[in-house]
C-alpha cells in the first residue's frame, strides 16, 4: 500500500466517481453532502449520483486541487487533495480571513468503507498535514459541523477557528490527545 500523487487527476475521474459513490453509500448520503443538488440521488443510484457529482468532480480535479493523492493497494483506499494557491479560484466556502498565501486546505479527504477504523485515514491526514507544512502552509479544513469527520478532525489536532456560512473552519494546531505528529 502506498500514497501516490496523481499527476493527471482527470485521467482517474471514473475510478474516483466509483470510489466517492462507495463513500456516499456508506455514509447513507451524508458525504459528499451534495448541498447544491435540488434532489439528492438515492444511495443505490450510481447513474443519478454520477449526473449530479461528475461535473463538480471535473471542476475540482481540473481547476481547484493543486495536488491530489490516493492511497492504493490495487484499488483506491483513500484520497486527499491539497488546495494552497487560492488566487483566482472560486473557493466561496473559504472565508476571506484565511484566504492568503499561508493557507493550505485539506480537501477531498475520505477512506473506503472497507478500511475505516484501520488507521489509513490517519496516515493520509498526517501525510497531508506534513506536505502542507513542507510547503510553508498552515493546514486548514472547511467542513460541515454535522459530519462525523468534524469530530474526527478535532481528535486529530485541529481546532475550530470559526463558523462560516453552513461550514466550520478548523486549523491544525497539533494539540489534543489524538493529534498527528
Amino acid at each position: 500500500m502506498r500514497i501516490e500523487r496523481v499527476e493527471r487527476p482527470l485521467d482517474v475521474k471514473e475510478e474516483l466517481l466509483r470510489f466517492v459513490f462507495e463513500v456516499y453509500q456508506s455514509t447513507n448520503g451524508a458525504y459528499p453532502a451534495l448541498e447544491w443538488a435540488e434532489e439528492k440521488p438515492s444511495t443505490d443510484d450510481f447513474e443519478g449520483f454520477k449526473r449530479v457529482y461528475e461535473p463538480f468532480l471535473e471542476f475540482r480535479l481540473g481547476k481547484e486541487f493543486d495536488e491530489l493523492y490516493v492511497l492504493r493497494d490495487g484499488e483506491i483506499l483513500g484520497t486527499v487533495a491539497l488546495v494552497y494557491d487560492l488566487s483566482g479560484k472560486g473557493v466561496w466556502w473559504v472565508p476571506e480571513e484565511i484566504r492568503d498565501e499561508k493557507t493550505g486546505l485539506i480537501e477531498f479527504f475520505m477512506t473506503s468503507p472497507e478500511v475505516r477504523g484501520k488507521g489509513y485515514g490517519s496516515v493520509l491526514l498526517s501525510f497531508a498535514i506534513q506536505r502542507l507544512k513542507d510547503l510553508g502552509k498552515t493546514p486548514y479544513v472547511v467542513t460541515f459541523p454535522s459530519l462525523k469527520a468534524y469530530s474526527y478532525y478535532l481528535v486529530k489536532g485541529f481546532e475550530k477557528v470559526m463558523d462560516y456560512k453552513d461550514f466550520v473552519v478548523l486549523k491544525y494546531t497539533g494539540r489534543g490527545e489524538g493529534a498527528l505528529r
